[in-house]
């Protein structure tokens, strides 16, 4: 009872100290009680996609619970509200508008579905895997950088969701999960044109069908969903003449987590069936011919 009576006397004596002091149990609460929402949910959820919204909708809610608290206790009346907003927002917009728009940002991201985890974008010239996304940042498994093609560097990057605002975002997988790419192929002036054609044509139709067969529904739904032109999603060959040799470029469309190592298959079989083919085909590299040496005249000087 002397416990109870002691601070009662205390909070009587120090009335602004103690109503900081209850604001922050009163806060320390709720974060509390989130936090112990956000473990029993990862606990009891089996899917991991919905396991990951319910405590991120869990945290937005925490925040609204926060912000709604500190109005109410330090105004007393929920009439309030909209006052103490307005007077907090043009109190601290100038000092914290990153802030601001970093928590802005993660709302567009989350109503206008700019991205989601899983996701492949580059943004401000990085680019990555999109791993986690918060009411403030913006977490990717980093691409590239001294690691070629599209591999993972290692490197786990934060970025401001205020970025959405500030620039293009490119998104590799929402809506269409397909890119197209392509490699130039040398072959070596008398060769067999038609049967280099046949070689190429062949495998990359092997290789490639189950990506062209899954990617045309999802570029009928793209084209449907947006204003673009159809497309052709079968490989395509174009040969140009140089002055070195006849170059074959092969376009093909391929799932965009997958280009090197299809890549790779299209060049192992390309070149298998070229060896095969006995000097019929040969692939070009870059050569100089000398066509004519010029005379040296060389005169001995008198002594």
């Amino acid at each position: 009872m002397n416990i109870i009576e002691n601070i009662k006397d205390w909070m009587q004596q120090y009335p602004v100290t103690a109503s900081v002091v209850k604001y922050v149990l009163l806060v320390a609460l709720v974060m509390i009680i989130i936090s112990r929402f956000r473990k029993m949910l990862r606990k009891r959820l089996p899917d991991s996609d919905i396991r990951y919204k319910s405590q991120k909708g869990v945290e937005v809610v925490g925040y609204a619970i926060i912000i709604l608290l500190s109005v109410t206790y330090f105004t007393g009346k929920v009439n309030d509200f909209a006052l103490a907003i307005g007077l907090f927002t043009a109190g601290v917009t100038i000092t914290l508008q990153e802030l601001i728009l970093s928590i802005a940002g993660s709302f567009y991201i989350f109503f206008v579905k700019v991205y989601k985890p899983g996701d492949r974008i580059e943004i401000r010239g990085i680019k990555g895997d999109v791993i986690d996304i918060d009411s403030i940042y913006t977490t990717m498994m980093e691409i590239g950088e001294w690691v070629s093609s599209d591999n993972y560097s290692g490197r786990i990057v934060k970025l401001s969701n205020a970025f959405v605002f500030k620039g293009p975002i490119y998104n590799y997988s929402q809506d269409f999960p397909f890119v197209w790419d392509e490699f130039n192929l040398p072959i070596r002036y008398g060769s067999d044109v038609e049967l280099a054609k046949s070689i190429v044509i062949k495998i990359a139709s092997e290789e490639l069908s189950d990506y062209v067969t899954q990617s045309m529904d999802n570029w009928k739904d793209v084209v449907n969903k947006y204003y673009i032109e159809d497309a052709m999603v079968d490989p395509s060959l174009a040969i140009t003449m140089t002055d070195n040799w006849i170059q074959f470029n092969l376009r093909y469309i391929v799932d965009y987590k997958k280009r090197r190592l299809t890549k790779h298959a299209l060049n192992e079989r390309i070149g298998a069936e070229i060896q095969k083919t006995n000097g019929a085909v040969q692939l070009a590299s870059a050569t100089f011919e000398i066509v004519k040496i010029p005379n040296l005249n060389m005169q001995k000087g008198d002594a």
